[in-house]
């Protein structure tokens, strides 16, 4: 899902520093208990709001004020940067090729830059535009309002921030030494990430435009999740930098003792110290948690089973190209890349009435969050392992000339085909999907008359249900479902038609395929490009772009200084 990819790519900058700080105080403090997502508004807190939370240490604060660094305090922080630096290139390999610039900012200074990054950046851009397809899935309310979220979660969440333009780490002046000193380590990895290859250029692979012909669908398909895995390698690397650096006074680190980022992993998902991560919907947190929590055991796994070189050079050199190999990373050791539906020319059909407004795949990471979101916990462990590819594509109806008509969810009509491995998995999925349709839509009514009329012909097993926004489709062909939502009847069945028939009997075919004695991350494409983005690719990666979430520093707290005396290994 192309959408979850951009506001990873946004909230990759706003996250990332929400994140890694979560992750040490993680470390710091006992974890706390999460409500269950279970069938909920999409926008509904992904734990209890009300909680109370300890708030994190301010260098000479009293309770509910805020201070600032010493002079000292700053030239102690400074201080800290070519320590860090060279405890990063030691425990990733790579080289210091030359000083790293560094800046104390101010709160305002950093409330100003991420204002900018939401007006100006291309990701964050990207990621309003994904806004209303994400609504029309139903992974946000329709009256959930994003950008202002998201400004209000990156000032809780930011610690420290490695801004690539400028090859400046920058400091906080109201976060204490020893709460900044783990998001160091973090950041200066990015740093160290940025000399060996162009950080900038190297995540972001995602065309910037709309496809408007069969072969533009094609390119942009290929290249769906290419960003997001990419996110998770380099969260990963310096997430297993930051907690190494931690648990290095205790003997330990995250290879000798690997039963650790089980716990930190558990404890990545604890918000009590972030009130208002505690209130993000349940796409924004799994979005924000993505590239720290599956990029640190995808970082582990690869560490582990190759050594150093394999996985800090080698996965920047030869990157995951999808969400499936950072989450099976024994896939990626082995060269193997997940198939990728083929879509056919559908713009004879849809042209006349729609512009193209979106495309992209619905990854392995986007099937964990729409199961969660629609069936709790125990849906997403049972599908997201079943999930076999997906691909959807939406268009916004040239009648929709007004601004107020472009924002609604009415002017956009979606297909989506999800393949799953069995037969089961399919038939659990459509109807997990048709029960959800009741809180997308209001008139929700099955029209059996339709829905019977065409039968099992060909095997497919067709329902057909009126909504205030139109017809939704659910459509069931052995392994595959397709549905869709908003087209005309007649259209909706012709697109099935043709998209679930160009599938073939066997094995899916992926849009790329790697030949035996290509590297992981360098596949030969058939579009002769390189893979794009998911539908929550937009999100994950601005958010990934934003520095260190907080989530992840605390989580990383948590696992090297426990307040609850509880082993480790039984929290």
């Amino acid at each position: 899902m192309s959408k979850n990819h951009q506001i990873s790519r946004i909230g990759r900058g706003i996250l990332s520093f929400a994140a890694v700080f979560c992750m040490a105080a993680a470390a710091a403090q006992a974890p706390v208990a999460h409500a269950q997502p279970g069938t909920q508004s999409p926008s509904a807190p992904h734990a209890k709001p009300d909680a109370q939370v300890p708030g994190n240490t301010k260098p000479g604060s009293a309770e509910g004020g805020e201070t600032h660094i010493t002079p000292d305090q700053a030239k102690e922080l400074f201080g800290l940067v070519d320590q860090l630096l060279k405890f990063s290139s030691q425990e990733t390999g790579l080289p210091i090729k030359s000083d790293i610039k560094r800046q104390m900012t101010t709160r305002a200074e950093v409330e100003k830059y991420f204002v900018e990054k939401f007006n100006d950046d291309e990701d964050a851009k990207r990621m309003q535009r994904s806004e209303i397809v994400l609504k029309k899935f139903g992974l946000l309310d329709h009256d959930f309002d994003l950008k202002p979220f998201l400004l209000i979660l990156l000032k809780e969440q930011i610690e420290a921030y490695y801004d690539p333009k400028t090859k400046t780490v920058n400091m906080l002046d109201w976060i204490a030494v020893d709460d900044q000193k783990p998001v160091l380590a973090h950041e200066l990895t990015h740093a160290l990430q940025d000399q060996h290859l162009d950080l900038e250029k190297w995540s972001d692979q995602t065309p910037p435009d709309v496809s408007h012909t069969a072969s533009e669908d094609s390119d942009h398909l290929a290249k769906d999740e290419f960003d997001t895995a990419r996110d998770a390698v380099t969260e990963g690397q310096a997430t297993v930098v930051m907690f190494d650096e931690l648990l290095k006074p205790k003997g330990m680190s995250i290879i000798k003792d690997p039963e650790v980022v089980e716990s930190i992993k558990q404890d990545m998902a604890s918000s009590e110290n972030s009130p208002v991560m505690a209130r993000a919907p349940l796409l924004l947190f799994e979005s924000m948690l993505f590239p720290y929590r599956e990029g640190l055991s995808f970082e582990q796994d690869l560490w582990m089973d190759r050594g150093q070189a394999a996985a800090f050079t080698g996965a920047l050199d030869r990157p995951p190209s999808s969400t499936w190999e950072i989450m099976n990373p024994r896939e990626y050791e082995m060269g193997h890349v997940p198939a990728i539906p083929y879509l056919p020319d559908i713009h004879p059909l849809v042209d006349a009435t729609y512009r193209p407004y979106d495309i992209g795949q619905v990854g392995q990471l986007d099937v964990h969050i729409l199961t969660g979101l629609f069936g709790g916990d125990s849906a997403a462990r049972d599908l997201t392992p079943a999930w076999d590819g997906g691909i959807y594509w939406a268009g916004q109806r040239l009648s929709a000339t007004t601004p107020e008509q472009q924002a609604s969810t009415k002017s956009i009509s979606l297909f989506y085909l999800s393949v799953w491995k069995n037969e089961a998995s399919a038939r659990a999925f459509a109807h997990l999907y048709s029960d959800e349709l009741g809180r997308k839509y209001s008139g929700l009514k099955l029209d059996k008359a339709a829905s019977s009329a065409s039968g099992e012909a060909d095997g497919a097993v067709e329902q057909v249900y009126s909504t205030d926004e139109g017809p939704v489709v659910i459509t069931r062909q052995g392994k595959m479902v397709f549905v869709s939502e908003s087209f005309d009847l007649p259209v909706a069945r012709k697109l099935a038609t043709l998209i679930l028939g160009s599938q073939g009997s066997g094995p899916l075919q992926s849009a790329f395929a790697r030949r035996p004695g290509i590297l992981p991350g360098t596949p030969e494409l058939a579009t002769g490009s390189v893979p794009r983005e998911t539908l929550t690719e937009p999100v994950v990666h601005f958010l990934s772009n934003c520095g260190v979430m907080k989530a992840a520093v605390d989580a990383a707290l948590r696992a090297a200084n426990p307040v609850v005396q509880v082993p480790l290994g039984q929290k």
